[in-house]
């Protein structure tokens, strides 16, 4: 079983005693459940894990039954003194953050040992609870794409076929089918995520011009591409604010992100 670097950073925090919520953040299909569930799964500490992941929406209410489950096993285990609950994709249950704060405070009062992890593939979304209710609370821990070293390390990657393939490891077992890979890549990861973290989530007036972006995007990638040029590639498209707010989405989703034009001066 390969453990990634980051476990360890999650499992040294988790063996402190209770501070701060731990917020895994990062795109679909990195690891981020894997690396919790490999937590939970190496250790003796009473666990919980619990995912909003589904088509349904969950509510506030959801998230205290997952709470209360999580507060029966640590006190029915006498021979521990901390339990652990993750909570995954926790962003898409509406007022989570409220619901949280709540929760994790009445913990504190009670001197509860119960460590809080929260996973979310929505970047914007988890940033804006946390910062609204959690202030104080969190401590962020960025679930990124895989680097060379591990893909390298657990699939005998070299450095040309990482570059052609990416950081995605759920893949790996399909390069040698790329028609296979591709898509897996259109359909499993892109189309999932657009549809399911950023239209389902935020409100989107014209959501074909934001996949027309993200092909635009995957077409110029590594290239100078500046938002004039685009309005010239894409038609109806009203205004460069527009578009930048679209790929403001596509970035907080882990898809692709633009990077700003640099100038030596500090002013700028």
């Amino acid at each position: 079983m390969f453990l990634r670097p980051i476990s360890n950073t999650l499992s040294e925090r988790l063996e402190e005693p209770r501070r701060f919520i731990q917020a895994l953040i990062g795109p679909r299909q990195t690891g981020k459940t894997t690396v919790a569930r490999q937590i939970i799964t190496g250790t003796k500490i009473p666990s919980h894990y619990a995912s909003a992941d589904e088509p349904v929406l969950k509510d506030r209410v959801w998230i205290e039954q997952q709470w209360e489950a999580a507060r029966f096993r640590l006190k029915a285990d006498v021979t521990q003194e901390k339990g652990i609950l993750v909570l995954d994709e926790v962003q898409k249950v509406p007022g989570w953050s409220e619901t949280v704060k709540r929760l994790w405070d009445e913990d504190t009062a009670d001197e509860l040992s119960l460590h809080v992890i929260i996973l979310g593939s929505s970047q914007l979304l988890m940033q804006q609870g946390l910062t609204e209710s959690l202030a104080g609370r969190f401590e962020i821990i960025p679930i990124t794409h895989w680097s060379f070293a591990e893909m390298r390390d657990a699939f005998g990657w070299d450095v040309n076929r990482y570059l052609f393939f990416g950081g995605y490891p759920g893949s790996a077992g399909l390069i040698e089918d790329q028609e296979r890979w591709r898509r897996y890549i259109i359909d499993s990861l892109i189309e999932t995520t657009v549809s399911r973290d950023v239209l389902l989530m935020r409100r989107v007036d014209k959501p074909a011009l934001l996949r027309r972006l993200f092909d635009l995007g995957c077409s110029y990638s590594g290239q100078i591409l500046s938002y004039q040029k685009m309005l010239g590639q894409l038609q109806d498209v009203g205004n460069t604010t527009t578009l930048a707010h679209y790929l403001n989405l596509l970035e907080g989703a882990g898809l692709i992100m633009g990077v700003q034009k640099y100038a030596g001066q500090k002013v700028r």
